[in-house]
């Protein structure tokens, strides 16, 4: 029995990512850098990742 996968690069790292199906809009992390990437798009088995930019809490100290 296989299961689809896809295959996508890490935009910061260039680790390459193999996937469970995602869909456009979701979010997963790099293995390798622990970056939080959004999926932009998937086409013919392949993913179009994006950087998510992680604002950090200012607790005014």
């Amino acid at each position: 029995m296989s299961t689809a996968t896809l295959t996508g690069v890490c935009p910061e790292c260039e680790t390459d990512l193999t996937v469970p199906p995602v869909t456009q809009g979701e979010t997963l992390s790099c293995p390798e850098c622990i970056l939080t990437l959004r999926v932009e798009a998937v086409e013919d088995g392949r993913l179009t990742l994006e950087m998510v930019e992680v604002q950090l809490r200012d607790w005014g100290q």
